[in-house]
Order: C-alpha cells, then structure tokens, then sequence
C-alpha cells in the first residue's frame, strides 16, 4: 500500500506559475514522492472552457462562476483534507492565510528578474506540439485575459496585480537557472522531505 508521506506542518502542497514555467512537472514529481493526491487546475478550467464554447485562450468567455466555484473548492480543499498538492495558477493566491500549506511559485526569470518568455514558449511548444507562432499567441494571449479577469474577480481591478507575486509564496523556484532534477531537490529540501 502506498503511504502518504508525512510533513512537518505541512498538510498540503501548492504550486503556481506562469504558463510553461515548469509548475505542472513540479507539481507531477512531488505527487508521485510524496504519494499524495495531485489536483490539476489547469485540466479543470480547460473543461469549463469547452463547457462555455470557448477556446483554451478565451479565458474572459468563461463565466465567472466557474472561476469563483473553482477558487472555492481549492480553499476548501486546502483547509479541510490533506495530502494535496494543488497546481493552478492561483493555488499560492488561495492558500493565504490557510494554515499547514506550503505554497510554492515556480518562475523563469533571468538574474535581472526579467521573463524568460522565449523558454516558456519553446517550453510550450514541446509540450503540446503547437507552432511557435501560436506558442506566443496562447502564452500572451491567455495571461492578458486571465489577469484582466482575475484583477477584476480577486484584486479589485488592481492593474499591477499578479499572481507570481513573491510575497503570496514560502518558496520560489526559478526554473531558468534549475533543471527539473534541480527544481525537485529545492522543494523536497524545503518542504523537509527525508526519503
């Protein structure tokens, strides 16, 4: 039987970032460490995206509601069960204030703290074996919407909001500088992980 790993003070996981900033492979590994339940925002929201009629870009066509129903089931999630680790976007943004959650923002930045986001793009086309043209759309495309909306949903139309903002996180892994081997050791490190 495959026993959930125990934590110091740690019930549940999550992990955050930008589009093709290596958050969901972070995410994937600890799970399967940890033994612990993986929660993929990401597969959610594309779902209510098809659900509306929209495409994975036209993040503004989905209703509200999904996003605040989503939001709201993470929250609960976080302070009633354990043994999660929960990837999406606003997971870090969600688990403020909730206790016994490690909150982890994975970025790719240059040492000048600008985005690297030429990587994240090839990262993206890799992935889902699209054109670099349409890599760069989704990646612009989708971030503008989704901040636009979560700005007016979570921030009070606050136009410097963001998401990666370093402060909503205990750990911020820059994924431009580390591999993914790297990235891995940094978060069990610092989530106190003994294999």
């Amino acid at each position: 039987m495959n026993t959930p790993a125990e934590l110091p003070n740690i019930r549940n996981i999550t992990v955050s970032g930008r589009i093709g900033s290596g958050a969901t492979t972070l995410a994937k590994k600890l799970a399967e460490i940890l033994k612990w339940e993986m929660l993929e925002g990401g597969q959610i929201m594309r779902k209510a995206n098809i659900d509306a009629g929209a495409s994975v870009i036209e993040t503004d066509k989905r209703p509200d509601d999904a996003d605040l129903k989503y939001e709201e089931m993470v929250k609960k999630i976080l302070k009633e069960e354990n043994h999660h680790i929960i990837q999406s976007h606003l997971a870090g943004f969600d688990a403020q204030a909730i206790e016994g959650v490690f909150k982890i923002c994975v970025i790719c930045e240059d040492e000048e703290g600008n985005d690297k986001t030429d990587i994240r793009i090839d990262r993206l086309v890799n992935r889902d074996k699209i054109s670099v043209d349409e890599a760069k759309y989704e990646i612009k495309e989708r971030e503008e919407r989704n901040l636009k909306k979560w700005r007016r949903l979570y921030a009070k139309n606050d136009s410097s909001w963001i998401y990666w903002d370093k402060n909503y996180y205990d750990l911020v892994i820059n994924t431009y500088s580390h591999n993914p081997r790297e990235t891995l050791d940094l978060a069990l490190e610092n989530i106190g992980f003994k294999s």
